[in-house]
Protein backbone atom coordinates (compact mmCIF):
# COMPACT_ATOMS: atom_id res chain seq x y z
CA UNK A 1 0.00 0.00 0.00
CA UNK A 2 1.53 3.10 -1.24
CA UNK A 3 2.20 5.82 1.42
CA UNK A 4 0.11 9.29 -0.13
CA UNK A 5 0.81 12.97 1.03
CA UNK A 6 -1.65 15.80 -0.05
CA UNK A 7 -0.58 19.62 0.27
CA UNK A 8 -3.28 22.76 -0.78
CA UNK A 9 -2.12 25.51 -1.48
CA UNK A 10 -5.01 28.47 -0.40
CA UNK A 11 -3.24 31.93 -2.65
CA UNK A 12 -4.87 34.90 -3.43
CA UNK A 13 -6.61 34.12 -7.02
CA UNK A 14 -6.97 30.18 -6.34
CA UNK A 15 -6.41 26.94 -4.76
CA UNK A 16 -4.18 24.15 -5.42
CA UNK A 17 -3.75 20.33 -4.60
CA UNK A 18 -0.66 17.80 -5.10
CA UNK A 19 -0.48 14.60 -4.02
CA UNK A 20 3.30 12.96 -3.46
CA UNK A 21 4.06 9.43 -3.55
CA UNK A 22 6.82 9.24 -0.44
CA UNK A 23 6.93 5.16 -1.24
CA UNK A 24 7.68 5.80 -5.22
CA UNK A 25 9.41 9.44 -4.85
CA UNK A 26 6.73 10.20 -7.22
CA UNK A 27 4.25 13.40 -7.61
CA UNK A 28 1.12 11.85 -8.84
CA UNK A 29 -1.46 14.62 -8.66
CA UNK A 30 -1.70 18.00 -9.26
CA UNK A 31 -5.39 20.19 -9.88
CA UNK A 32 -5.80 23.86 -9.34
CA UNK A 33 -9.26 26.25 -8.71
CA UNK A 34 -9.64 29.39 -10.36
CA UNK A 35 -11.69 31.35 -7.57
CA UNK A 36 -12.94 33.81 -10.38
CA UNK A 37 -13.84 31.02 -13.32
CA UNK A 38 -14.51 28.28 -10.70
CA UNK A 39 -16.78 29.87 -7.91
CA UNK A 40 -18.18 32.99 -9.98
CA UNK A 41 -21.05 33.18 -7.51
CA UNK A 42 -17.90 35.01 -4.99
CA UNK A 43 -17.76 37.81 -7.91
CA UNK A 44 -13.94 38.35 -7.54
CA UNK A 45 -11.91 39.74 -10.02
CA UNK A 46 -8.40 37.87 -9.64
CA UNK A 47 -9.88 36.26 -6.26
CA UNK A 48 -10.33 39.91 -4.50
CA UNK A 49 -13.96 41.50 -4.06
CA UNK A 50 -13.89 44.35 -6.33
CA UNK A 51 -14.97 47.80 -4.21
CA UNK A 52 -14.30 51.53 -4.76
CA UNK A 53 -12.42 51.86 -1.26
CA UNK A 54 -9.16 52.95 -1.82
CA UNK A 55 -6.17 50.21 -0.76
CA UNK A 56 -9.12 48.42 0.21
CA UNK A 57 -8.21 44.16 -0.89
CA UNK A 58 -10.80 41.41 0.80
CA UNK A 59 -12.51 37.85 0.05
CA UNK A 60 -14.68 36.21 1.61
CA UNK A 61 -13.46 33.58 3.64
CA UNK A 62 -16.45 30.98 2.90
CA UNK A 63 -14.70 30.97 -0.85
CA UNK A 64 -11.64 29.07 0.33
CA UNK A 65 -13.61 26.54 2.21
CA UNK A 66 -15.39 25.33 -1.13
CA UNK A 67 -12.38 25.69 -3.04
CA UNK A 68 -11.28 22.99 -0.42
CA UNK A 69 -14.48 21.06 -1.20
CA UNK A 70 -13.82 21.62 -4.85
CA UNK A 71 -9.97 20.09 -4.45
CA UNK A 72 -11.68 17.21 -2.50
CA UNK A 73 -14.20 16.32 -4.89
CA UNK A 74 -12.24 15.94 -8.14
CA UNK A 75 -9.08 14.16 -5.78
CA UNK A 76 -11.67 11.94 -4.86
CA UNK A 77 -13.40 10.81 -8.42
CA UNK A 78 -9.29 11.00 -9.76
CA UNK A 79 -8.27 7.76 -10.85
CA UNK A 80 -4.41 8.41 -9.92
CA UNK A 81 -5.27 8.80 -5.84
CA UNK A 82 -6.80 6.35 -3.79
CA UNK A 83 -7.57 9.05 -0.77
CA UNK A 84 -7.91 6.68 1.75
CA UNK A 85 -3.93 5.59 1.55
CA UNK A 86 -3.55 9.51 2.01
CA UNK A 87 -1.77 10.22 5.13
CA UNK A 88 -1.10 13.49 6.43
CA UNK A 89 -2.07 16.88 4.82
CA UNK A 90 -0.47 19.96 4.90
CA UNK A 91 -1.61 23.65 4.28
CA UNK A 92 -0.31 26.58 2.55
CA UNK A 93 -2.18 30.03 2.91
CA UNK A 94 -1.60 33.53 1.97
CA UNK A 95 0.14 35.62 5.01
CA UNK A 96 -1.50 37.93 6.92
CA UNK A 97 -5.18 37.10 5.70
CA UNK A 98 -7.45 37.91 9.15
CA UNK A 99 -10.32 35.34 9.72
CA UNK A 100 -12.88 36.44 12.37
CA UNK A 101 -15.05 33.20 14.17
CA UNK A 102 -17.97 33.89 16.40
CA UNK A 103 -18.36 31.01 19.44
CA UNK A 104 -20.49 29.17 16.75
CA UNK A 105 -17.26 29.20 14.37
CA UNK A 106 -19.35 31.32 12.10
CA UNK A 107 -17.60 34.44 10.46
CA UNK A 108 -18.13 37.38 12.72
CA UNK A 109 -16.74 39.39 9.54
CA UNK A 110 -18.01 38.25 6.39
CA UNK A 111 -14.67 39.15 4.55
CA UNK A 112 -11.17 38.87 5.55
CA UNK A 113 -8.66 41.76 4.63
CA UNK A 114 -5.56 40.09 2.82
CA UNK A 115 -2.24 40.58 2.76
CA UNK A 116 -2.39 43.31 -0.04
CA UNK A 117 -4.82 45.50 1.76
CA UNK A 118 -3.13 48.51 2.45
CA UNK A 119 -6.56 50.32 4.17
CA UNK A 120 -5.11 50.37 7.81
CA UNK A 121 -2.14 53.05 6.99
CA UNK A 122 -3.63 54.97 10.14
CA UNK A 123 -4.07 51.87 13.09
CA UNK A 124 -0.41 50.94 12.13
CA UNK A 125 0.94 54.58 12.99
CA UNK A 126 -1.55 54.51 15.94
CA UNK A 127 0.00 50.80 17.24
CA UNK A 128 3.64 52.58 16.54
CA UNK A 129 3.28 55.74 18.39
CA UNK A 130 1.95 54.12 21.01
CA UNK A 131 4.92 51.50 21.50
CA UNK A 132 7.47 54.89 21.28
CA UNK A 133 8.71 54.71 17.54
CA UNK A 134 9.65 52.07 14.72
CA UNK A 135 12.69 51.23 17.29
CA UNK A 136 11.31 50.60 19.64
CA UNK A 137 8.87 47.95 17.59
CA UNK A 138 11.29 46.27 16.28
CA UNK A 139 12.56 45.71 19.81
CA UNK A 140 9.14 44.35 20.42
CA UNK A 141 8.43 42.00 18.30
CA UNK A 142 11.59 41.71 15.45
CA UNK A 143 9.39 43.60 12.99
CA UNK A 144 7.85 46.81 12.04
CA UNK A 145 3.99 47.43 11.57
CA UNK A 146 3.07 47.26 8.05
CA UNK A 147 -0.52 47.23 6.61
CA UNK A 148 -0.23 44.11 4.88
CA UNK A 149 0.48 42.23 8.72
CA UNK A 150 -2.40 41.51 11.02
CA UNK A 151 -2.29 43.57 13.86
CA UNK A 152 -3.62 46.70 11.89
CA UNK A 153 -6.33 44.71 10.76
CA UNK A 154 -7.62 43.90 14.14
CA UNK A 155 -7.41 47.65 15.97
CA UNK A 156 -8.98 48.49 12.63
CA UNK A 157 -11.82 45.63 13.46
CA UNK A 158 -12.64 46.72 17.28
CA UNK A 159 -12.22 50.74 15.97
CA UNK A 160 -14.79 50.87 13.35
CA UNK A 161 -16.77 47.77 13.50
CA UNK A 162 -16.90 47.20 17.45
CA UNK A 163 -20.34 44.09 17.46
CA UNK A 164 -18.24 42.24 14.75
CA UNK A 165 -15.19 42.42 17.45
CA UNK A 166 -17.19 41.58 20.56
CA UNK A 167 -18.66 38.88 18.58
CA UNK A 168 -15.11 37.24 17.74
CA UNK A 169 -14.11 34.29 19.83
CA UNK A 170 -11.28 33.30 17.64
CA UNK A 171 -8.63 35.43 15.62
CA UNK A 172 -7.11 32.73 12.76
CA UNK A 173 -4.98 33.48 9.94
CA UNK A 174 -5.92 32.10 6.95
CA UNK A 175 -4.33 28.53 6.67
CA UNK A 176 -5.35 28.31 10.57
CA UNK A 177 -8.94 28.87 9.52
CA UNK A 178 -8.61 25.72 7.03
CA UNK A 179 -7.28 23.46 9.48
CA UNK A 180 -10.25 24.60 11.16
CA UNK A 181 -12.35 22.98 9.03
CA UNK A 182 -10.21 20.03 8.15
CA UNK A 183 -9.84 19.09 11.82
CA UNK A 184 -13.19 20.17 13.04
CA UNK A 185 -12.84 23.21 14.79
CA UNK A 186 -8.83 22.89 16.34
CA UNK A 187 -7.70 26.43 16.49
CA UNK A 188 -4.16 27.08 16.85
CA UNK A 189 -1.42 29.09 15.02
CA UNK A 190 2.30 27.90 13.91
CA UNK A 191 5.54 29.97 14.74
CA UNK A 192 5.93 30.47 10.53
CA UNK A 193 2.55 32.41 9.93
CA UNK A 194 2.27 33.57 13.64
CA UNK A 195 5.94 36.10 12.81
CA UNK A 196 3.74 37.93 9.73
CA UNK A 197 0.66 39.00 12.69
CA UNK A 198 3.03 41.78 13.95
CA UNK A 199 1.78 40.80 17.66
CA UNK A 200 4.45 37.73 17.67
CA UNK A 201 7.78 38.05 18.75
CA UNK A 202 9.74 35.33 16.25
CA UNK A 203 12.90 35.92 18.49
CA UNK A 204 11.36 35.05 21.77
CA UNK A 205 8.45 33.26 20.56
CA UNK A 206 5.91 35.09 22.65
CA UNK A 207 2.81 37.17 22.18
CA UNK A 208 3.59 40.85 23.12
CA UNK A 209 1.03 41.85 25.73
CA UNK A 210 1.64 45.25 25.39
CA UNK A 211 0.19 45.54 21.69
CA UNK A 212 -2.32 42.99 22.41
CA UNK A 213 -3.72 44.79 25.44
CA UNK A 214 -3.26 48.19 23.70
CA UNK A 215 -5.71 46.70 20.91
CA UNK A 216 -8.25 45.73 23.67
CA UNK A 217 -7.80 44.24 26.63
CA UNK A 218 -9.96 41.05 25.68
CA UNK A 219 -7.72 40.55 22.69
CA UNK A 220 -5.55 37.93 24.18
CA UNK A 221 -9.24 35.57 24.85
CA UNK A 222 -9.28 35.90 21.39
CA UNK A 223 -6.27 34.63 20.02
CA UNK A 224 -5.11 30.86 19.86
CA UNK A 225 -1.76 29.45 20.80
CA UNK A 226 1.09 29.20 19.02
CA UNK A 227 3.21 25.60 18.52
CA UNK A 228 6.25 24.81 16.67
CA UNK A 229 5.69 23.38 12.81
CA UNK A 230 6.93 20.68 13.47
CA UNK A 231 4.19 18.65 14.67
CA UNK A 232 0.71 17.73 13.71
CA UNK A 233 -2.44 19.21 15.37
CA UNK A 234 -4.70 16.75 14.97
CA UNK A 235 -6.70 14.23 12.75
CA UNK A 236 -8.76 15.30 9.66
CA UNK A 237 -12.99 15.54 10.75
CA UNK A 238 -14.68 12.48 10.91
CA UNK A 239 -17.39 14.53 8.05
CA UNK A 240 -14.83 14.72 6.31
CA UNK A 241 -13.78 11.24 6.27
CA UNK A 242 -17.67 10.54 5.39
CA UNK A 243 -17.65 12.82 2.86
CA UNK A 244 -14.23 11.80 0.74
CA UNK A 245 -13.11 8.68 2.27
CA UNK A 246 -9.72 9.89 3.66
CA UNK A 247 -8.67 7.66 6.13
CA UNK A 248 -9.61 8.19 9.85
CA UNK A 249 -6.09 8.60 10.90
CA UNK A 250 -5.40 11.26 8.37
CA UNK A 251 -2.94 13.77 10.00
CA UNK A 252 -3.05 17.46 10.21
CA UNK A 253 -0.13 19.39 9.75
CA UNK A 254 0.37 22.52 11.38
CA UNK A 255 0.80 23.82 8.47
CA UNK A 256 1.91 27.48 7.33
CA UNK A 257 2.15 30.62 5.27
CA UNK A 258 2.77 30.29 1.53
CA UNK A 259 6.01 31.79 1.86
CA UNK A 260 7.51 29.11 4.46
CA UNK A 261 6.13 26.32 2.07
CA UNK A 262 7.32 27.97 -1.17
CA UNK A 263 11.10 27.81 0.47
CA UNK A 264 10.65 24.47 0.67
CA UNK A 265 9.00 23.39 -2.17
CA UNK A 266 11.99 25.25 -3.78
CA UNK A 267 14.24 23.22 -2.03
CA UNK A 268 15.29 26.44 0.42
CA UNK A 269 16.19 24.19 3.23
CA UNK A 270 20.32 25.00 3.79
CA UNK A 271 21.81 28.20 3.75
CA UNK A 272 23.66 29.70 0.94
CA UNK A 273 19.96 29.56 -1.56
CA UNK A 274 17.92 32.49 -1.64
CA UNK A 275 14.44 31.97 -3.28
CA UNK A 276 12.54 34.74 -5.41
CA UNK A 277 8.27 34.29 -6.31
CA UNK A 278 7.91 36.32 -8.85
CA UNK A 279 3.85 36.22 -8.65
CA UNK A 280 0.97 39.23 -8.13
CA UNK A 281 3.76 40.35 -5.59
CA UNK A 282 7.48 39.67 -5.61
CA UNK A 283 9.48 37.98 -2.79
CA UNK A 284 12.86 37.05 -1.93
CA UNK A 285 14.36 35.15 0.88
CA UNK A 286 16.47 32.41 2.23
CA UNK A 287 17.38 29.78 4.87
CA UNK A 288 19.32 31.15 8.38
CA UNK A 289 19.70 29.21 11.44
CA UNK A 290 20.19 32.70 13.44
CA UNK A 291 17.56 35.18 13.14
CA UNK A 292 18.16 38.37 11.25
CA UNK A 293 16.57 41.80 12.10
CA UNK A 294 16.39 44.52 10.00
CA UNK A 295 16.60 47.64 12.07
CA UNK A 296 15.09 49.64 9.67
CA UNK A 297 12.27 47.20 9.69
CA UNK A 298 12.21 46.11 5.89
CA UNK A 299 13.35 42.83 5.45
CA UNK A 300 10.99 40.72 7.63
CA UNK A 301 12.18 38.41 10.75
CA UNK A 302 9.93 35.55 9.85
CA UNK A 303 10.56 32.30 11.86
CA UNK A 304 10.33 29.31 8.76
CA UNK A 305 8.55 25.55 9.12
CA UNK A 306 11.66 23.49 9.94
CA UNK A 307 12.64 25.09 13.50
CA UNK A 308 14.64 27.56 11.54
CA UNK A 309 14.48 31.66 10.36
CA UNK A 310 13.09 33.03 6.70
CA UNK A 311 14.35 36.91 6.56
CA UNK A 312 12.02 37.87 3.62
CA UNK A 313 11.56 40.78 1.28
CA UNK A 314 7.89 41.42 0.00
CA UNK A 315 7.07 44.36 -2.80
CA UNK A 316 4.05 44.20 -3.31
CA UNK A 317 4.58 45.52 -7.00
CA UNK A 318 5.60 42.48 -9.03
CA UNK A 319 3.44 40.70 -11.67
CA UNK A 320 0.46 43.70 -11.47
CA UNK A 321 2.72 46.50 -13.31
CA UNK A 322 3.64 44.01 -16.46
CA UNK A 323 0.37 42.31 -16.72
CA UNK A 324 -1.51 45.63 -16.97
CA UNK A 325 1.36 46.85 -19.64
CA UNK A 326 0.38 43.73 -21.52
CA UNK A 327 -3.16 44.28 -21.48
CA UNK A 328 -3.34 47.76 -22.53
CA UNK A 329 -0.92 47.44 -25.18
CA UNK A 330 -2.59 44.39 -26.71
CA UNK A 331 0.94 42.94 -26.39
CA UNK A 332 1.72 38.93 -25.82
CA UNK A 333 4.22 37.40 -23.50
CA UNK A 334 6.20 36.11 -26.80
CA UNK A 335 5.92 39.74 -28.04
CA UNK A 336 7.18 41.04 -24.51
CA UNK A 337 10.22 39.24 -24.99
CA UNK A 338 10.59 40.32 -28.63
CA UNK A 339 10.51 43.85 -27.18
CA UNK A 340 13.61 43.38 -24.77
CA UNK A 341 15.62 42.08 -27.24
CA UNK A 342 15.53 45.49 -28.93
CA UNK A 343 16.59 47.81 -25.89
CA UNK A 344 19.89 47.53 -24.32
CA UNK A 345 20.64 46.21 -20.64
CA UNK A 346 20.25 49.08 -18.32
CA UNK A 347 17.83 51.49 -20.88
CA UNK A 348 20.27 54.01 -21.38
CA UNK A 349 19.92 55.39 -17.47
CA UNK A 350 15.91 55.03 -17.94
CA UNK A 351 14.26 53.62 -15.35
CA UNK A 352 10.66 53.10 -13.58
CA UNK A 353 9.99 52.97 -9.95
CA UNK A 354 7.35 50.51 -10.06
CA UNK A 355 5.55 51.55 -7.21
CA UNK A 356 1.78 50.92 -9.10
CA UNK A 357 -0.24 50.06 -5.98
CA UNK A 358 2.06 51.51 -3.11
CA UNK A 359 4.83 50.06 -1.86
CA UNK A 360 5.52 47.48 0.82
CA UNK A 361 9.27 47.82 0.81
CA UNK A 362 9.77 50.26 1.11
CA UNK A 363 6.81 51.03 3.47
CA UNK A 364 4.56 53.25 1.66
CA UNK A 365 1.55 52.65 1.14
CA UNK A 366 0.12 55.99 -0.81
CA UNK A 367 3.10 55.67 -2.92
CA UNK A 368 2.65 55.87 -7.12
CA UNK A 369 4.92 54.87 -10.07
CA UNK A 370 7.75 57.08 -11.00
CA UNK A 371 9.23 57.11 -14.76
CA UNK A 372 12.76 59.01 -14.60
CA UNK A 373 14.57 59.50 -17.77
CA UNK A 374 12.74 58.78 -21.10
CA UNK A 375 13.38 61.43 -23.46
CA UNK A 376 9.97 61.70 -25.77
CA UNK A 377 11.47 59.46 -28.47
CA UNK A 378 11.80 56.98 -25.60
CA UNK A 379 8.57 56.88 -24.51
CA UNK A 380 7.70 53.94 -27.00
CA UNK A 381 6.98 50.04 -25.96
CA UNK A 382 10.28 49.41 -26.62
CA UNK A 383 11.41 51.46 -23.69
CA UNK A 384 9.00 51.14 -21.86
CA UNK A 385 8.99 47.29 -21.41
CA UNK A 386 12.31 47.41 -20.27
CA UNK A 387 11.58 49.84 -17.40
CA UNK A 388 8.80 48.36 -16.48
CA UNK A 389 11.17 44.69 -16.11
CA UNK A 390 14.52 46.43 -15.21
CA UNK A 391 12.17 48.34 -12.48
CA UNK A 392 10.87 45.79 -10.90
CA UNK A 393 13.26 43.74 -10.43
CA UNK A 394 15.32 46.36 -8.82
CA UNK A 395 12.85 47.54 -6.63
CA UNK A 396 13.15 43.76 -5.13
CA UNK A 397 17.04 43.54 -5.27
CA UNK A 398 17.21 47.33 -3.22
CA UNK A 399 15.24 45.17 -0.10
CA UNK A 400 17.20 42.30 -0.39
CA UNK A 401 20.59 44.00 -1.14
CA UNK A 402 20.27 44.69 3.11
CA UNK A 403 20.34 41.18 4.16
CA UNK A 404 24.37 39.78 4.90
CA UNK A 405 23.97 36.91 2.39
CA UNK A 406 25.58 36.25 -0.82
CA UNK A 407 23.49 33.71 -2.40
CA UNK A 408 25.74 30.79 -3.87
CA UNK A 409 22.41 29.97 -6.22
CA UNK A 410 18.78 31.31 -6.76
CA UNK A 411 15.82 29.56 -7.50
CA UNK A 412 13.07 30.93 -9.39
CA UNK A 413 9.58 30.26 -8.81
CA UNK A 414 5.94 31.68 -10.10
CA UNK A 415 4.31 32.54 -13.13
CA UNK A 416 6.91 35.22 -14.19
CA UNK A 417 10.07 32.39 -14.04
CA UNK A 418 8.75 31.40 -17.06
CA UNK A 419 10.07 33.75 -19.18
CA UNK A 420 14.03 33.82 -19.63
CA UNK A 421 13.66 37.57 -19.96
CA UNK A 422 12.66 37.98 -16.61
CA UNK A 423 14.99 35.15 -15.62
CA UNK A 424 18.04 36.36 -17.01
CA UNK A 425 17.72 39.81 -16.08
CA UNK A 426 17.35 38.42 -12.12
CA UNK A 427 20.41 36.87 -12.46
CA UNK A 428 22.17 40.22 -13.75
CA UNK A 429 20.77 42.24 -11.12
CA UNK A 430 21.11 40.23 -8.80
CA UNK A 431 24.51 39.38 -9.66
CA UNK A 432 24.04 35.44 -9.53
CA UNK A 433 23.53 32.59 -11.36
CA UNK A 434 19.24 31.82 -11.64
CA UNK A 435 17.90 28.70 -12.54
CA UNK A 436 13.93 27.90 -12.47
CA UNK A 437 11.98 25.71 -10.10
CA UNK A 438 9.23 23.45 -12.16
CA UNK A 439 5.89 23.03 -10.59
CA UNK A 440 3.63 24.64 -8.07
CA UNK A 441 6.30 25.42 -5.13
CA UNK A 442 4.23 26.02 -2.23
CA UNK A 443 1.38 23.17 -2.70
CA UNK A 444 4.59 20.99 -3.15
CA UNK A 445 6.19 22.36 -0.09
CA UNK A 446 3.19 21.61 1.80
CA UNK A 447 2.90 18.30 0.83
CA UNK A 448 6.85 17.58 1.43
CA UNK A 449 6.21 19.20 4.70
CA UNK A 450 3.52 16.65 5.57
CA UNK A 451 6.17 13.66 4.97
CA UNK A 452 8.36 14.98 7.45
CA UNK A 453 5.97 15.64 10.05
CA UNK A 454 4.70 12.06 9.25
CA UNK A 455 8.10 10.35 9.72
CA UNK A 456 8.73 13.00 12.72
CA UNK A 457 5.54 11.46 14.35
CA UNK A 458 6.32 7.83 13.48
CA UNK A 459 10.40 8.75 15.17
CA UNK A 460 12.24 9.01 11.60
CA UNK A 461 14.76 11.57 12.24
CA UNK A 462 15.29 12.07 8.12
CA UNK A 463 16.73 15.90 7.15
CA UNK A 464 13.64 17.99 4.91
CA UNK A 465 16.45 18.06 2.44
CA UNK A 466 16.43 14.30 1.51
CA UNK A 467 12.27 14.47 1.43
CA UNK A 468 12.88 17.78 -0.58
CA UNK A 469 15.45 16.05 -3.65
CA UNK A 470 13.04 13.55 -5.40
CA UNK A 471 9.90 15.88 -5.86
CA UNK A 472 12.09 18.98 -6.81
CA UNK A 473 12.45 19.28 -10.74
CA UNK A 474 14.48 21.76 -11.89
CA UNK A 475 14.03 23.60 -15.92
CA UNK A 476 18.16 23.07 -16.56
CA UNK A 477 16.91 25.36 -19.92
CA UNK A 478 16.39 28.01 -17.55
CA UNK A 479 19.38 28.46 -16.36
CA UNK A 480 21.02 31.80 -16.31
CA UNK A 481 24.14 33.31 -15.37
CA UNK A 482 25.01 37.14 -14.80
CA UNK A 483 26.67 38.43 -17.88
CA UNK A 484 29.76 40.17 -18.17
CA UNK A 485 29.75 42.41 -20.63
CA UNK A 486 26.89 44.00 -18.33
CA UNK A 487 27.88 44.04 -15.20
CA UNK A 488 29.06 47.37 -15.35
CA UNK A 489 25.63 48.67 -16.45
CA UNK A 490 23.53 47.00 -13.45
CA UNK A 491 26.32 48.42 -10.77
CA UNK A 492 25.15 52.33 -12.15
CA UNK A 493 21.52 50.69 -12.38
CA UNK A 494 21.19 49.35 -9.19
CA UNK A 495 23.27 53.20 -7.57
CA UNK A 496 20.74 54.84 -9.86
CA UNK A 497 17.23 52.93 -8.17
CA UNK A 498 18.73 53.46 -4.49
CA UNK A 499 19.23 57.30 -5.23
CA UNK A 500 15.90 57.62 -6.80
CA UNK A 501 14.43 55.45 -3.94
CA UNK A 502 15.91 57.53 -1.59
CA UNK A 503 15.31 61.06 -2.95
CA UNK A 504 11.60 60.32 -3.59
CA UNK A 505 11.38 59.32 0.15
CA UNK A 506 13.26 61.78 1.20
CA UNK A 507 15.56 60.12 2.95
CA UNK A 508 18.54 62.52 2.38
CA UNK A 509 20.62 59.25 2.42
CA UNK A 510 22.39 58.86 -1.54
CA UNK A 511 23.67 60.18 -4.44
CA UNK A 512 21.69 62.73 -6.83
CA UNK A 513 20.08 60.00 -9.62
CA UNK A 514 20.36 62.92 -12.57
CA UNK A 515 24.17 62.72 -11.91
CA UNK A 516 23.79 58.93 -12.04
CA UNK A 517 21.90 59.06 -15.49
CA UNK A 518 24.67 61.00 -16.71
CA UNK A 519 26.83 58.06 -16.39
CA UNK A 520 24.82 56.35 -19.13
CA UNK A 521 24.94 59.36 -21.34
CA UNK A 522 28.94 60.53 -21.13
CA UNK A 523 31.23 57.32 -21.59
Amino acid sequence: MNNLFLGIDVSTQGAKAVVLDWSDKSIIYKYKIDYDNDLPQYKTINGVITDNKTGSSESDPLMWIDAINLLFANLSSSKEVQINNIKAISVSGQQHGLVALDKYGNLSRSTSKLWNDFSTKKECKILTDFIGGKKNMINEIANTQRTGYTASKILNMSINEKNSYDNTKTFLLVHNYINWYLTGGVSCMEYGDASGTALWDPITKTWSNKLINFISEDLKLKLPNVYSPTNAIGLISKELVAKYNFPNNCMIDAGSGDNMYGAIGTGNTKEGIVTISLGTSGTAYTFMKEPYIDRDGEIACFCDSTGNYLPLVCVSNMANGYTEFLKSNSISHSNFEKLILESPPGNKGNIIIPWFKGERTPDIPNASAIYFGFTPKELNKINIARGILEGHINNLHYGFSKLPVNPKIIHLTGGLSNSISWCQTISDIFDCETIRVDGEGAAIGAAIHSIWVWLRENKSSIEISEICEPFINYDLSMTCKPRNEFKNVYIKQRRLFKALSNRMRNTGKDENPFEIRGLFLNK
